[in-house]
């Protein structure tokens, strides 16, 4: 297997380098990821579940380390609308509680999206036709937290996997691309305040694909733009993967010169990284998982409208069982958070906090 890429130098990367001497022996302890990035000019967080915050020992952790909460599941539409115009927003008003418990401010996701709806939703969208299907739960949402929201996904998801355009859902099928500028007027007329984000993945690696999916990232934003849609940021998802196509550091800078040179911010929104395909040591593997997120945030953090770095996952605790029946076999677990299982930091919690460290505020 090919080696990882040699990581770009830039400014903030010598920085780190300079400063890794200094900093390294906080970090055998417990980095206060927060409160380092807020000293940088970066809001850290994280998404959780509600149910995570029946286990006595993770809230305190994520009281201390996180500064903004995302719903991982509760905001999903099939949570929130089981039944045409019954919603049910116990699960997000449990998240928002503990946020505003503890000065973390909160973002939701997502408002639209292709999949996690409700049976009857495709349906009753295919049947009727009728823009309401969309408005009316964006206006429901958006509405309900209005004033309460730091930004919202407006839509989640919208470009095909393999880089040919559009994703072919039964929203694109009905109203074609014009379904993403009524979310974004919608969300805009219930809450005037909130940051409106186009949030995405496959933006970070080389390649083929890559070079697609960052091409056709910039196609929609610009055709809603064009079309006078309120669209204020674009939202990175940041899956990585430690062992499988690596960030093209090059390629990424580029990128996001683009957004930036549109006036629109930049969020890492579910960042994580894969160690699936790695060796049996998991000292080698959360070094590269470490490693991927470093080359990552070499790039991100040194554009200036990067403004949120947000984790999938605070904890390996919660993470989902590998697909693989070999893996679970072998009692695999997965390493992609900052803190363990048992609630440890990682080498990827001092990759964030040095990373965090090394950037000056604007």
């Amino acid at each position: 297997m090919p080696g990882p890429p040699i990581p770009l130098l830039t400014r903030r990367a010598l920085l780190a380098a300079g400063a890794s001497s200094l900093i390294a022996p906080a970090f055998a302890q417990e980095p206060r990821l927060a409160a380092l990035a807020a000293a940088s000019g970066i809001v850290f967080g994280t998404a959780a579940a509600s149910y995570e915050l029946r286990d006595a020992d993770f809230p305190p952790l994520l009281a201390r380390q996180a500064a903004m909460l995302v719903p991982e599941y509760e905001m999903k539409r099939a949570v929130v609308e089981p039944r045409p115009g019954a919603y049910d927003f116990s699960g997000i008003d449990t998240l928002m509680a503990f946020a505003r418990a503890h000065n973390m401010a909160f973002r939701g996701h997502p408002l639209i999206w292709y999949a996690a709806n409700p049976p009857w939703l495709e349906d009753a969208v295919l049947a009727r036709r009728d823009e309401k299907l969309l408005t009316g739960y964006v206006t429901a949402l958006a509405g309900r937290y209005r004033g309460r929201m730091h930004s919202l996904d407006v839509v989640n998801e919208a470009l095909a996997d393999d880089g040919n355009g559009l994703r072919q859902s039964f929203w694109l099928k009905v109203f074609g691309p014009s379904y993403m500028d009524m979310a974004f007027h919608a969300a805009r007329a219930a809450d005037p305040a909130a940051l409106l984000v186009y949030n995405d993945y496959g933006c970070e690696p080389g390649g083929p694909l890559g070079d697609r999916v960052r091409a056709n990232c910039l196609g929609l934003l610009d055709g809603l733009i064009a079309r006078g849609a309120p669209v204020q940021a674009l939202g990175l998802q940041s899956h990585l993967f430690a062992f499988g196509q690596h960030v093209d550091q090059r390629k990424l800078r580029d990128f996001l010169a683009e957004i930036a040179a549109r006036g629109l911010a930049i969020l890492v929104t579910e960042l994580d990284v894969s160690d699936e395909g790695g060796p049996s040591d998991i000292a080698l593997r959360d070094q590269a998982v470490a490693d991927e997120a470093s080359r990552y945030l070499d790039v991100v953090l040194d554009n200036r409208r990067t403004a949120t770095v947000l984790t999938w996952g605070l904890t390996d605790r919660y993470a989902d069982p590998p697909q693989s029946l070999r893996l679970k076999m072998t009692g695999w677990r997965y390493r992609k958070f900052p803190f363990d299982a048992g609630l440890r930091p990682k080498p990827l919690a001092g990759a964030l906090a040095r990373a965090f460290s090394a950037r000056r505020p604007a």
